[in-house]
């Protein structure tokens, strides 16, 4: 099995041990850095690379979240805290997994044997609200997503491309389906097998000779045809 090489970022040198004490059971893992700050995290990541990172959402004065503000992190993320609180925000943005300290080593294994799978991890069937952020390969590198900032999603295959407010558009594994399943229901909309349309950013919808309807989108120079499927529940909306 090839070695994974792995970074641990924790502000407690006895939480650190005790995840590498843990991983320790693991031939195929190799740590290769240890961190304390976000600061000290980059500078290993940029350093080694690591396949995986086991992350503390809490830091001292710091947030695990900020990391990926600072840097392109491709690594696979597995998220450590002691708060249950923040295990649900951990699942909306979309990491391999979450593990509660102190780590049980059955629940460890089971984040350990998806670090195998080639796929994302299968999500949970939490919907997101509306201001939550997405954990999300995005152009093959893991950045956040603001939900709020999706303009619309369109099917690539079995893909997915998204559209954020900055007019930047990336592919993802996701299929459509399960967008359709995990977006606020009040605020997005399918008006297409093929689309799904944030309903904060329409600005009017006009009927076509044929009798079809089109939506037009703000920043978006081009209207969306509505399938005749998705037209009613577009109008109850404008009710």
């Amino acid at each position: 099995m090839k070695k994974l090489s792995v970074v641990v970022i924790d502000d407690e040198r006895l939480a650190r041990k005790d995840i590498i004490s843990c991983l320790s059971e693991f031939e195929h893992l190799q740590i290769v850095g240890e961190a304390d700050t976000i600061a000290s995290a980059i500078k290993l990541i940029e350093q080694h690379h690591p396949d995986v990172i086991f992350l503390d959402i809490q830091l001292d004065g710091e947030s695990g979240f900020d990391l990926f503000e600072k840097i392109e992190v491709q690594a696979k993320v597995i998220f450590v805290t002691a708060f249950d609180e923040f295990a649900l925000k951990a699942f909306g943005v979309n990491a391999l997994d979450y593990l509660l300290k102190p780590i049980n080593i059955v629940r460890l294994r089971k984040s350990i044997k998806r670090l195998s799978d080639e796929k994302e991890p299968e999500s949970s069937q939490h919907v997101f609200a509306i201001d939550e952020q997405l954990f999300l390969l995005f152009n093959n590198q893991y950045k956040f997503i603001k939900i709020d900032s999706i303009v619309y999603i369109s099917s690539s295959g079995d893909y997915s491309e998204v559209y954020l407010n900055n007019g930047t558009h990336g592919l993802t594994s996701k299929p459509m389906h399960e967008w359709s399943d995990r977006l606020p229901p009040n605020v997005f909309c399918r008006i297409h097998r093929s689309t799904i349309v944030n309903m904060n950013y329409a600005l009017g919808t006009e009927k076509r000779k044929n009798s079809s309807y089109q939506i037009f989108l703000k920043g978006i120079t081009d209207p969306f045809v509505i399938s005749r499927r998705y037209v009613s529940s577009i109008k109850n909306r404008k009710q």
